[in-house]
């Protein structure tokens, strides 16, 4: 399992990208995660699933709220992580008013969930093989913060926890 320390999974994330240009849909993206998170900070909290209960209602809003107070702690992005896929992440970052605050990437096929070791099985709910609710800053593709919740919680993967982490590591 991913901890402290380790370097982020190779592997690539999927960003439905709304415009380029003169209003032109480009649709699903791939990110090489390594070069995308290359000498920047980066908030990544992951979540089982796009439009459930908690992950809209508390996690996702949390780091919209905080979004300006996280980048002034030295953040340079928000990556909301799930197992859905591009289109459903676009979708659900637009009813979450995510534009310029967080990215919603999506790990489609759970591979980069299956690579941090980071897995939810919820096949017994319908779900299929999901991620864990976590939150972590990235520091040039390096682990420096790790908050990860036990089943069904949501008490230390919050924003306000990543951004008093995020703060502490720019002190």
């Amino acid at each position: 399992m991913l901890k402290v320390g380790d370097k982020l999974p190779a592997g690539t994330l999927q960003e439905y990208v709304e415009v380029e240009g003169n209003g032109c849909s480009i649709g699903p993206n791939p990110f090489d995660i390594h070069a995308s998170t290359a000498g920047k900070t980066i908030a990544i909290f992951a979540l089982p699933g796009a439009y459930t209960p908690t992950c809209s209602a508390k996690h996702v809003p949390g780091f919209v709220e905080k979004a300006a107070e996280l980048k002034a702690a030295g953040v340079d992005e928000i990556w909301c992580v799930s197992v859905n896929d591009a289109f459903v992440m676009g979708a659900w970052g637009r009813d979450q008013n995510t534009a310029g605050k967080v990215r919603m990437m999506a790990d489609g096929s759970a591979d980069f969930a299956k690579a941090t070791g980071l897995t939810l099985d919820l096949t017994a709910r319908g779900m299929g093989l999901r991620s864990n609710r976590y939150s972590m800053l990235a520091v040039d593709g390096v682990v420096k913060t790790l908050n990860v919740e036990a089943p069904g919680k949501f008490e230390v993967s919050d924003a306000a926890t990543l951004l008093a982490q995020a703060r502490a590591l720019k002190a």
